[in-house]
């Protein structure tokens, strides 16, 4: 591909209030004006460059959207409190009372609890569907279809989406194509694919030092525009708005996202590898015996690898919590949610992250008791990081047969 995400970036050039090379933080919640016809301009939205209450922009959320758009290939992008409230509005703003959507069945166990339990109080119903098997995906749009969701790279299974794919079937129905790609931001561009709207998580890889929640939507002018209206717009109404200090500091972490995507996925592949070698049941995109490998590698900026995110299924739950207990203990990373942190970070999505899917849904997608799910930190020395892990594994499996034997 000849799009470049992370030069986009770079080429940005803002100058702080008083030349500083940060832009400076707009940390004021209401802008004063020196005539009244300006104010009431703003409000009509017809005074660009002004600025009336930061609920519905201020110049800090302003230059993080700009960065991410150019980022994602979209002409602009609105920035929220939370990945969450990324999703909920653009969803509600697309969707109306006895609207249907038709969404991966393997997502965010949040984004399923909104699909699922929050929208049909709105009469706005989802179709769950395997992303991957496009004819399943075409077969289940109604007349009353709006949108097809879905995540480039699945939480937690790594499924892969073929975003060209739906990008087609959506446009033949006229239909809203909207991707998270929380999971592989610069690694997939799905704005250059088709997509239509492209949501980020913030929190995640594009902050990076998990002291923040944010999310942002990424799209036309005019969805962006619909969105923050004042009178009808989801994103404005429904106040999902970014501070603008947490603003200001994702767009400074957000200058180092293509140096630390490039070692989350060298470190992913590298144990990916290994522990497919190990004979362990390991997902991860780059491996050729995940089923969209070769999908994955027509849609990637090669330079941003795979990803840092991969699953091994160890069997049961009570091993898994006994496996990441123990490496938690030797330092090797944090029992804990969320992703796209300096240290690894381990947990069993069945019990957390994807706990708002009934248990035999988890079943019929193939999420299981023994799947932990690891975002791979930016170790310097990932063999020696490697070979304390496979340690861990090793003493498991001996207090295992201990505890077999003790048992017969």
């Amino acid at each position: 591909m000849s799009f470049k995400p992370a030069n986009n970036i770079q080429d940005l050039q803002y100058f702080g209030e008083f030349g500083g090379v940060n832009p400076s933080i707009s940390d004021s919640s209401t802008y004063t004006f020196l005539s009244a016809k300006t104010m009431f301009d703003t409000f009509e939205g017809n005074a660009d460059g002004c600025y009336l209450y930061s609920r519905h922009s201020s110049p800090s959320n302003l230059y993080l959207g700009e960065a991410l758009a150019a980022m994602e290939n979209t002409e602009t992008a609105n920035v929220t409190a939370s990945g969450m409230g990324a999703i909920t509005s653009v969803m509600m703003q697309l969707c109306n009372a006895g609207d249907h959507i038709i969404s991966s069945r393997t997502i965010y166990g949040g984004t399923y609890a909104f699909f699922k339990n929050f929208t049909p109080k709105f009469n706005i119903e989802t179709s769950f569907v395997d992303i991957t098997k496009l004819d399943a995906v075409e077969s289940a749009i109604t007349k009353n279809t709006k949108v097809i969701y879905c995540e480039s790279v699945s939480n937690p299974l790594l499924e892969v989406a073929d975003i060209k794919g739906l990008a087609a079937i959506a446009k033949k129905h006229n239909l809203k194509l909207v991707v998270d790609n929380t999971f592989s931001p610069l690694s997939i561009s799905p704005a250059i694919l088709g997509a239509d709207v492209v949501i980020h998580s913030l929190t995640k890889f594009i902050n990076g030092s998990s002291d923040t929640v944010g999310g942002v939507v990424c799209g036309s002018q005019e969805f962006i525009n619909d969105l923050r209206n004042v009178n009808d717009g989801a994103g404005m109404l429904l106040g999902s708005t970014m501070d603008s200090l947490r603003a200001s500091s994702v767009l400074k972490n957000l200058r180092t996202l293509h140096i630390r995507m490039q070692q989350h996925s060298k470190n992913g592949l590298y144990l990916a590898e290994r522990f497919e070698a190990d004979g362990l049941n390991t997902v991860y995109p780059g491996l050729k015996s995940h089923p969209s490998h070769e999908l994955f590698k027509t849609m990637m900026h090669t330079e941003y690898g795979f990803g840092g995110m991969l699953t091994v299924d160890v069997g049961s739950l009570d091993k898994a919590n006994q496996l990441m207990e123990l490496m938690q203990h030797k330092n090797l990373g944090y029992l804990a949610v969320s992703l796209g942190f300096y240290k690894t970070l381990f947990s069993a999505p069945g019990t957390s992250t994807s706990s708002e899917i009934p248990e035999d849904e988890q079943l019929e997608m193939g999420l299981s008791d023994g799947l932990i799910r690891f975002s791979i930190g930016l170790d310097a020395d990932i063999e020696r990081t490697y070979q304390m892990m496979r340690d861990c594994m090793v003493k498991l499996e001996i207090l295992d047969k201990e505890r077999k034997l003790k048992a017969s």
